[in-house]
């Protein structure tokens, strides 16, 4: 609980002198404890100079009494809606209690969003192959003009694909576990992903979501990484990255790894040189190539919406809650009809976080009673330039104080790209 010191409680001896005002609420940390002025943060940094407040006449001084006051900002409904509209969301869920467990959450779901029906399952892939197929079609008759529609609608309809391996993965495709992962091996090959080691790693996101250092899909970087030298510097903010490395898995995976491996290499030996010699080298660039990249801008942009924000924290282990990172530290986010059909939901991502044996195509109803149950602890957003701006300006350096610190506050001099995607990106929601 926040605390401020009591004005009416700090008296000076003479009766002209009025109590003293204070203009600022000094807030504390979220546990329940009265705080001194050191704790509140009177003494932090920029508030040294307040402690110059006291009359230089002699006065007789009372010991200030602090008493508990209203919730701290995070905590209030209104400082919440101000973040929300600043960042872009359509709510910031307030802090989900300590007591309260994962397995608290998954109970209260109803029992049939666990159900996987072949049916159901098998028709996410007739969607995504017919999208598919119409989106290559399209790219084969559309003028050069038009192009860019027809790379949008099939980079989106690949991004479907990734889906559908995404649920073989968690098991929640198919009951036949071997189908499963045929399924997955042969829907990650347009992708040029590994299945397996790409599902290893994903696991592990599952189980350390938000979790500083073993969280695999993504945390901020480290200030001493980001300090120790100008070349891994550029090479963050220019957005570098590694992809997968045998060392980095259990021996008992790296068998699983080495097939997946090897059916990628199969399909770039085998499929790019077919496709170039149907098309050419600018029918490999059409066909293939420009709905690769819309695969990723939209893998990038769920990725990064999916945990990322001002408010949503990055914790060491010792002080990880797992209820708070999936359901607290999870974003829903809406986006345009035909994106949501041709992705099977994916962007319905606080359910798949609460338990990913949740089918995709059961994520609407889990989300519909978790907005009954949980609703007020819930981060929702539509997609909007404002969201995707404070994402991609802010949410950089770890920081333990402020969760996040921009590139161009610690080095704007070769932060040239951040302060150019703030010139040039929309800021409207």
């Amino acid at each position: 609980m926040a605390c401020r010191l009591a004005d009416s409680f700090i008296l000076f001896k003479g009766s002209h002198q009025k109590p003293l005002q204070s203009k600022r609420a000094i807030i504390a940390q979220y546990s329940p404890r009265v705080c001194n002025l050191k704790e509140c943060g009177l003494i932090q940094k920029g508030f040294r100079h307040r402690l110059n407040f006291v009359p230089r006449k002699k006065v007789t001084v009372i010991q200030a009494v602090a008493v508990p006051l209203e919730p701290s900002p995070v905590e209030s409904a209104e400082y919440r809606k101000q973040l929300a509209e600043s960042y872009g969301f359509r709510q910031i869920g307030e802090p989900l209690p300590d007591d309260i467990t994962l397995k608290d959450v998954i109970d209260s779901l109803p029992k049939k969003v666990f159900e996987i029906d072949d049916t159901k399952a098998w028709k996410t892939v007739l969607i995504s192959v017919a999208s598919y197929a119409l989106g290559l079609f399209m790219i084969s008759k559309a003028p050069w003009y038009l192009l860019p529609l027809a790379w949008a609608w099939t980079g989106t309809a690949v991004t479907g694909f990734f889906v559908i391996g995404h649920d073989c993965a968690h098991k929640s495709f198919s009951k036949n576990k071997l189908v499963e992962d045929i399924v997955g091996t042969l829907a990650f090959l347009p992708l040029i992903y590994p299945y397996e080691p790409w599902r290893f790693k994903h696991d592990r996101h599952h189980a350390k979501t938000n979790m500083l250092y073993e969280d695999t899909a993504w945390h901020p970087v480290w200030k001493d990484e980001f300090d120790s030298s100008p070349a891994l510097r550029n090479a963050i903010i220019y957005g570098l990255m590694w992809h997968f490395d045998l060392k980095k898995f259990r021996t008992n995976e790296v068998k699983r790894v080495k097939i997946s491996l090897a059916c990628v290499f199969a399909f770039m030996a085998i499929g790019w040189p077919l496709i170039i010699y149907k098309t050419g080298i600018m029918g490999w660039i059409k066909f293939w190539f420009m709905p690769w990249l819309g695969y990723h801008f939209w893998m990038s942009t769920f990725t990064m919406v999916h945990h990322t924000a001002p408010h949503i924290p990055f914790k060491y282990s010792e002080n990880w809650n797992a209820a708070q990172a999936q359901l607290n530290g999870t974003v829903h986010c809406d986006y345009p009809q035909w994106i949501e059909i041709l992705c099977h939901d994916i962007n319905v991502h606080i359910p798949h976080h609460i338990s990913p044996r949740i089918p995709s195509y059961n994520l609407r109803a889990a989300h519909k009673s978790l907005q009954e149950n949980w609703g007020k602890y819930l981060n929702e957003a539509s997609w909007n330039w404002r969201l995707m701006k404070t994402i991609m300006t802010v949410c950089h350096v770890y920081d333990k104080q402020q969760n996040y610190v921009a590139f161009d506050e610690l080095a704007p001099e070769d932060s040239r790209p951040i302060t150019f995607l703030k010139e040039v990106m929309p800021d409207y929601a």
